[in-house]
C-alpha cells in the first residue's frame, strides 16, 4: 500500500483529495465538465488563468503540475508529474492519448518536463522526463512521437540490465521545431531551433538548427536556407 501511494500523490491526504475530485468531476463530458474542472482542479494543481481539461484525463502528483493560460488537455491524456513536475506553457495543446511521465522514483534532481508556449503534443505521443525534458515555444510533435530522456545500461552480460542502472542526461528541443509522426528523440540530444525531424526518424545525436534530418539513425538531409526557392503550391494559414 505504501509503495502504491508513493507512486500516486504527495501523501495520503493529497491522494484522497485528488481522487475525490477525479471521482466527482473527472468523468463529466462536454463544456459543462470543462467548466467544472476549471474551477475544482485549482484545488489540486496550479493554473495561470483559464485552462481546459477534457474528461477522462488522468493526473498523478497533481500538485506538481502547472498549466499556463489557455492550455488544452484532450481526452485520455495521462500526466504523471512526480517531484519536479510538469509545466505546460500558454496556449499549448496536448492531444488525446498522449503520456507525459516524469517517472522520477530515484530522486534525481534534473527530472521534469517543461513545455513552452503555443506548442502541440500530438496524439499518443510519449514524453519521459527522468533526465529532464525542455521543449521550447511553437514546437509541434506529430502523432506517436517519443521523447525519452532515459537510457538503460546493459554493458555487463553477467547481470540483467535491470540491475545495471540508468543514465538520464536530458533532452532539449529548441523553439520552432517540427517532429514528424513516429519520430524518436533519445536521451542526451538537443534539437536546434527551426529544425524538422522526418517521420520515423530515430535521433541519437544533436540536430543543428534549421536542418531537416531523417533516417535510422537520423542524419542531416538538407539545410533550410533563408533564400530557398518556394515551390508553387496552395498554402493555408
Amino acid at each position: 500500500m505504501q509503495l502504491y501511494l508513493s507512486r500516486q500523490a504527495d501523501g495520503l491526504g493529497r491522494y484522497l483529495l485528488e481522487q475525490t475530485l477525479y471521482a466527482l468531476a473527472g468523468w463529466i463530458p462536454t463544456l459543462l465538465g470543462v467548466a467544472i474542472r476549471g474551477v475544482l482542479y485549482r484545488l489540486i494543481l496550479r493554473m495561470d488563468g483559464l485552462a481546459a481539461i477534457e474528461n477522462k484525463v488522468r493526473l498523478r502528483f497533481a500538485s506538481n503540475i502547472k498549466l499556463g493560460r489557455g492550455v488544452y488537455i484532450d481526452q485520455g491524456v495521462y500526466l504523471h508529474a512526480c517531484p519536479h513536475g510538469i509545466e505546460i506553457g500558454e496556449e499549448t495543446i496536448v492531444m488525446h492519448g498522449a503520456i507525459l511521465h516524469v517517472y522520477n522514483f530515484r530522486d534525481m534532481p534534473q527530472s521534469g518536463i517543461k513545455i513552452g508556449r503555443n506548442s502541440l503534443v500530438g496524439e499518443y505521443s510519449v514524453i519521459r522526463g527522468q533526465g529532464g525534458v525542455t521543449i521550447g515555444d511553437r514546437v509541434y510533435t506529430s502523432p506517436f512521437t517519443q521523447i525519452i530522456a532515459v537510457n538503460h545500461l546493459f554493458d555487463d552480460r553477467e547481470r540483467p540490465f535491470t540491475a545495471q542502472g540508468i543514465t538520464a542526461e536530458g533532452i532539449v528541443i529548441e523553439d520552432d521545431v517540427w517532429l514528424g509522426a513516429g519520430a524518436v528523440i533519445t536521451d542526451g540530444v538537443r534539437v536546434g531551433k527551426g529544425a524538422v525531424v522526418a517521420a520515423g526518424a530515430v535521433v541519437t545525436k544533436d540536430v543543428p538548427p534549421h536542418t531537416v534530418v531523417g533516417g535510422v539513425p537520423a542524419r542531416v538531409i538538407k539545410e533550410i536556407e533563408a533564400d530557398m526557392p518556394v515551390p508553387e503550391r496552395v498554402v493555408y494559414y
